[in-house]
C-alpha cells in the first residue's frame, strides 16, 4: 500500500477497536432528499445532555440542496463529524482532572475544531463540484462545552469505557489490499475508516446491551449486523480499486468478526 494512504493510520494487524471510541451515532441515518440529514441530530434534539459535554453547530441543517452526485460523499463526511464529536466527548470523559485550566480547550476542543474544519471543507467541495459551493460553513467548525443541547447543534454523550476483555476482533483488511491506484486512494481510505467506525459502534453496543437477550444475542444482534456492514464496505473498497486496476478477489472472507 502506498505510504500516502497509510500515513497517520493505526496498524490494523489484529483489529481490536476499543469501545472507548463508543460511536453513539443515531440508528438509521436520515434519508437524503434535496438535503442531507446529519446522523446524530435526532439524538441531540430528543433529550438534552449532561453538563460538560461538547456541543457543536449543526452542519446538515445549514447545507443547500445537495446534488445527487454529491450525496454519498456529503453523507460520509456528516457521519465523520458525528464520529469526531463522539471521540472528543470520550476524551473529555476519560481525562477528568488532567492538565491546567485550559486543558479542554487546548487538548480537545482545539483539535476537534481543526478536524471539523477539514471535514466541512470536504463537504463544501463535494457540493461545489456539481453545483454552487456553499460559503461560510467554516463558522460551524468551533464547538464548546455546554450543559444542554441548543437549537442548531449536534452532540454525542460520552460513550462507556471498558477494558480490552471481551471486545470484538475483526480481520485486518488494509494489510490484505494490493497496491492502491492513486485515483482510488481517497475512496479506499474513507471505507477503511468506516470499517473502524463499524467496529467501534459494535463494541459500544456490546457494552450498552450487557445482560440483554439469550445466549445468541451477541451473534444475532451485534456480530451478524456488523458482518453485513463489513461485507458492503469491503465490496466498495474492491470496486474502487477495480475501476482502475485489477479488482481484488476474496476480500469478503475478512468480513466476519468474533468476540
Amino acid at each position: 500500500m502506498p505510504a500516502s494512504l497509510g500515513r497517520h493510520r493505526l496498524s490494523r494487524r489484529t483489529k481490536i477497536a476499543t469501545a472507548a471510541l463508543g460511536l453513539a451515532i443515531a440508528a438509521g441515518a436520515l434519508v437524503i432528499a434535496t438535503t442531507v440529514g446529519e446522523p446524530g441530530s435526532a439524538n441531540a434534539a430528543s433529550g438534552g445532555q449532561a453538563a460538560g459535554q461538547i456541543t457543536c453547530p449543526d452542519v446538515a441543517g445549514q447545507l443547500p440542496a445537495v446534488p445527487a452526485q454529491a450525496q454519498a460523499e456529503v453523507q460520509r463526511n456528516l457521519d465523520l463529524l458525528n464520529t469526531q464529536i463522539a471521540e472528543a466527548n470520550n476524551r473529555l470523559a476519560t481525562s477528568v482532572g488532567q492538565g491546567r485550566p485550559n486543558f479542554a480547550r487546548n487538548a480537545i476542543l482545539g483539535p476537534l475544531e481543526d478536524k471539523r474544519t477539514s471535514t466541512i471543507d470536504r463537504i463544501a467541495i463535494a457540493i461545489g463540484r456539481q453545483g454552487e459551493k456553499p460559503r461560510n460553513l467554516g463558522g460551524l467548525a468551533a464547538c464548546s462545552l455546554g450543559g444542554q443541547s441548543t437549537p442548531g447543534t449536534t452532540s454525542q454523550a460520552p460513550p462507556p469505557v471498558q477494558n480490552e476483555a471481551g471486545q470484538i476482533s475483526c480481520p485486518d483488511v488494509e494489510s490484505q489490499l494490493p497496491a492502491i491506484p492513486a485515483q482510488a486512494q481517497a475512496e479506499v481510505q474513507r471505507n477503511l475508516d468506516l470499517l473502524d467506525t463499524q467496529i467501534a459502534e459494535a463494541n459500544n453496543r456490546l457494552v450498552t446491551s450487557a445482560g440483554e437477550g439469550g445466549p445468541n444475542f451477541v451473534q444475532n444482534a451485534i456480530l451478524g449486523p456488523l458482518e453485513d456492514k463489513r461485507v458492503a464496505t469491503i465490496n466498495r473498497i474492491a470496486t474502487a480499486i477495480g475501476r482502475t486496476a485489477a479488482k481484488p478477489q476474496g476480500l469478503d472472507t475478512l468480513a466476519p468478526c468474533t468476540r
